[in-house]
């Protein structure tokens, strides 16, 4: 009876790590699984001990901010693996916190997988050298990054994209307007992200596009993390009149009926076109952090969606380029405009084949189990 520990820090990590265990208790029925995770997690069959909403800190001044308690969180993980004794250590992305785990498990002589590796042909690309020394298992997501890791003598096990396990056989809810009170209107989905610092840098502007709409609904993906009275004192602070309705743990469904998405850059902006909805990706942070994430990052987009064709499919408004002005422009030609949309379209198959066949989770599952 195989044991496993499992760490992610926010919601795409819970999202990915909850069909991480039930491909892996699929695989073996018998195991049991520790976890810091979320509710997805749990309800896959994890006993979560730490919610990753206790752990999700965003930026470079965030993080200094709340050192301290990274630092406990770091010391508590630690004392419960070791009560745990897993046979197996599994970190899903979350590299800060991750690999200095993952030093640490090295020396206690574990057994360290890491699935979804950290973006380190982003940024801080010395890291490499942690992931040679400290990681058995390297599982990777993205179709270029067995060749990054080959460049470093690192093997890397390209499984597919999870996403492709869960979107296209993801269940329809047909009575999803009902249901949320919703009327006929085309939807516009708002997915502002799951932590509360980018929701409320992010959807204070997106909600400016309500008014300027009209013949659209405005409907907000509300996270798993956070409560409804977040997003309801953001609504009421707005100024604007318009009724905007908050969907909780509904995202997918919110996407199969949108016709078009305003979506905070992360994994929502992937999920967001395999579902081939029209989107603007959006970020905006505090300003000293992306002084800092713009000297040190190194690549041509912030989507996932254009770094996976290396080309600027979606349109990305970062930072002061975020304002009503050019997020009402942007929204207007996705919806409106036939060439843009037709080359939306076009672009998001050209995505699905990069990303190749489904099966992702059952690939994973039986290298961390078998291999």
């Amino acid at each position: 009876m195989a044991s496993y520990f499992i760490i992610v820090g926010e919601a795409s990590g819970d999202l990915h790590g909850s069909n991480l265990v039930k491909a892996i208790l699929r695989k073996d029925p018998k195991a049991i699984i520790q976890a810091w995770g979320g509710d997805l997690m749990k309800a896959a069959g994890a006993n979560i001990s730490k919610h990753y909403s206790e752990l999700a800190f965003m930026g470079f001044v965030e993080v200094i901010k709340h050192l301290g308690t990274i630092m406990k969180n770091l010391d508590r993980a630690k004392a419960e693996i070791v009560a745990f004794q897993p046979d197996t250590l599994i970190l899903i992305d979350y590299p800060g916190f991750n690999l200095r785990i993952a030093r640490w498990a090295r020396m206690k002589g574990l057994k360290i997988v890491y699935y979804i590796s950290p973006q380190l042909w982003a940024w801080k690309e010395g890291r490499v050298k942690q992931i040679r020394a400290f990681v058995d298992l390297l599982l990777v997501i993205l179709p270029f990054e067995t060749a990054f890791y080959a460049k470093h003598g690192i093997v890397a096990h390209y499984v597919g994209h999870p996403l492709l396990d869960v979107i296209p056989k993801y269940p329809i809810e047909p009575n999803f307007r009902t249901q949320n009170q919703l009327d006929e209107r085309p939807i516009i989905a708002l997915l502002p992200g799951s932590r509360k610092q980018e929701i409320q840098a992010m959807l204070r502007v997106m909600l400016q596009m309500a008014p300027r709409f009209p013949s659209h609904q405005f409907v907000i993906a509300g996270a798993p993390s956070q409560s409804l009275s977040l997003y309801q004192d953001i609504i009421d602070k707005s100024g604007i009149s318009t009724k905007i309705a908050v969907v909780e743990n509904q995202t997918y469904h919110l996407l199969q009926h949108a016709e078009a998405a305003l979506v905070t850059s992360g994994t929502a902006t992937l999920e967001t076109a395999l579902f081939e909805v029209p989107e603007i990706v959006c970020y905006r942070g505090n300003a000293i952090s992306y002084w800092i994430a713009k000297k040190l990052i190194k690549i041509k987009y912030i989507s996932l969606v254009n770094l996976i064709l290396d080309a600027p499919l979606v349109t990305e408004l970062i930072q002061h380029d975020f304002n009503e002005s050019r997020l009402e422009a942007e929204l207007n030609d996705i919806l409106h405009n036939p060439v843009r949309i037709a080359a939306l379209q076009s672009g998001y198959r050209e995505l699905k084949a990069l990303l190749g066949e489904s099966g992702a989770l059952e690939r994973a599952a039986e290298l961390i189990v078998n291999g």
